[in-house]
């Protein structure tokens, strides 16, 4: 059995608010089992792809753009490539594939693509829900509590790319040294 796979955005901004580590774009998944869940199941917008062959970052691009209604932003402000975050196994073994780009958008234009679930089950009925219910920025320290423990080192990677500070170190990194300690996402 193949494993599953999915890729994703990590959008992020540098505010003067929070200038020591970005803000990065989290999103709330949809659907009754998580209507009363928060701290810990918020996400990097992401989906699986749809054939086997298919481009990982182009399947991250499309699977936010659908997750958020807003097509990730094609490279950096300065021209350069997304940031590879390399990939993390989530719980259930899902291995998930993660790429950074900054920008910036306003959470109250985010929309959805919907899925269909039985809902209640075994009622016959058909349920529409959104994928992600609601979208948010959170400053990394923060975002480290609200996102799936599994996707913590996306941001550990994202703020040692930058050479931002690290919570796996607690101290500031640059690429070089992020890249000798193998915190480079790969």
């Amino acid at each position: 059995m193949a494993v599953r796979q999915s890729a994703g955005v990590l959008l992020f901004r540098r505010t003067a608010a929070v200038a020591s580590e970005p803000e990065v774009l989290l999103g709330h998944p949809g659907g009754p089992f998580f209507a009363r869940r928060d701290e810990g199941h918020w996400s990097i917008p992401k989906g699986e792809p749809d054939r086997a062959d298919e481009d990982l970052l182009a399947v991250a691009r499309r699977e936010f753009a659908e997750e958020v209604g807003h097509p990730a932003p094609a490279g950096q402000p300065d021209g350069s490539v997304p940031i590879a975050l390399g990939t993390i196994v989530q719980t259930g073994g899902k291995l998930v594939h993660a790429w950074a780009i900054e920008g910036d958008l306003d959470p109250a234009t985010a929309r959805s693509n919907v899925f269909e679930l039985e809902w209640p089950p075994r009622s016959g009925r058909r349920e529409t829900f959104p994928e992600l219910d609601r979208v948010a920025w959170f400053a990394a320290a923060e975002a480290r509590r609200w996102v799936k423990p599994t996707q913590i080192p996306f941001i550990d990677r994202l703020i040692a790319a930058i050479g931002g500070e690290s919570a796996e170190s607690g101290k500031a990194l640059d690429a070089g040294e992020a890249a000798s300690t193998g915190r480079d996402g790969t």
